[in-house]
Protein backbone atom coordinates (compact mmCIF):
# COMPACT_ATOMS: atom_id res chain seq x y z
CA UNK A 1 0.00 0.00 0.00
CA UNK A 2 1.25 3.14 -0.66
CA UNK A 3 1.97 6.68 1.36
CA UNK A 4 -0.03 9.30 1.03
CA UNK A 5 1.76 12.81 1.00
CA UNK A 6 0.47 16.46 0.61
CA UNK A 7 2.58 19.58 -0.99
CA UNK A 8 1.90 23.45 -0.12
CA UNK A 9 1.58 25.98 2.35
CA UNK A 10 2.14 25.15 6.31
CA UNK A 11 -1.18 26.53 6.92
CA UNK A 12 -3.23 24.70 4.78
CA UNK A 13 -1.71 21.42 4.71
CA UNK A 14 -0.01 21.34 8.01
CA UNK A 15 -2.93 19.91 9.66
CA UNK A 16 -2.83 16.59 7.47
CA UNK A 17 -0.07 15.27 9.02
CA UNK A 18 -2.54 14.26 12.42
CA UNK A 19 -4.06 11.70 9.56
CA UNK A 20 -0.51 10.19 9.12
CA UNK A 21 0.16 12.04 5.37
CA UNK A 22 3.32 12.81 4.75
CA UNK A 23 3.64 16.77 4.75
CA UNK A 24 5.98 18.31 2.96
CA UNK A 25 5.81 21.97 3.58
CA UNK A 26 6.42 23.89 0.25
CA UNK A 27 5.88 28.15 0.68
CA UNK A 28 6.83 29.59 -2.71
CA UNK A 29 7.34 27.79 -6.47
CA UNK A 30 10.81 26.63 -5.93
CA UNK A 31 10.34 24.45 -2.87
CA UNK A 32 6.99 23.18 -4.45
CA UNK A 33 9.37 22.41 -7.79
CA UNK A 34 12.02 20.86 -5.43
CA UNK A 35 8.94 18.93 -2.76
CA UNK A 36 8.06 17.42 -6.32
CA UNK A 37 11.06 16.28 -7.93
CA UNK A 38 11.79 14.49 -4.31
CA UNK A 39 8.47 12.92 -3.73
CA UNK A 40 9.55 8.59 -2.55
CA UNK A 41 8.62 6.34 -4.86
CA UNK A 42 6.48 4.43 -1.94
CA UNK A 43 3.92 7.55 -2.07
CA UNK A 44 0.79 6.77 -4.06
CA UNK A 45 -1.51 10.21 -3.57
CA UNK A 46 -0.46 13.67 -3.93
CA UNK A 47 -2.33 16.47 -2.18
CA UNK A 48 -1.35 19.88 -3.76
CA UNK A 49 -3.21 23.05 -2.36
CA UNK A 50 -4.28 25.28 -5.45
CA UNK A 51 -1.34 27.43 -5.20
CA UNK A 52 1.06 24.09 -5.73
CA UNK A 53 -0.95 23.02 -8.24
CA UNK A 54 -0.63 26.13 -10.33
CA UNK A 55 3.12 25.69 -9.90
CA UNK A 56 3.06 22.78 -11.12
CA UNK A 57 1.30 23.43 -14.23
CA UNK A 58 -1.04 20.08 -15.42
CA UNK A 59 1.68 17.56 -15.82
CA UNK A 60 1.31 17.41 -12.20
CA UNK A 61 -2.41 16.50 -12.27
CA UNK A 62 -2.92 14.39 -15.79
CA UNK A 63 -3.00 10.79 -14.72
CA UNK A 64 -0.34 8.71 -15.72
CA UNK A 65 1.14 5.17 -14.42
CA UNK A 66 4.51 6.72 -14.02
CA UNK A 67 3.83 8.79 -10.67
CA UNK A 68 1.74 8.88 -7.90
CA UNK A 69 -2.09 9.94 -8.77
CA UNK A 70 -2.77 13.60 -7.47
CA UNK A 71 -5.81 15.72 -6.39
CA UNK A 72 -6.08 19.76 -5.64
CA UNK A 73 -7.34 20.76 -2.63
CA UNK A 74 -10.27 23.73 -3.01
CA UNK A 75 -9.11 27.14 -2.57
Amino acid sequence: MGRVAAIGARTSVGGLALAGVEVLVAEDPDAVRRAWRKLPGTVALVILTASAAETLGAEATEPDQAKPLTVVMPR
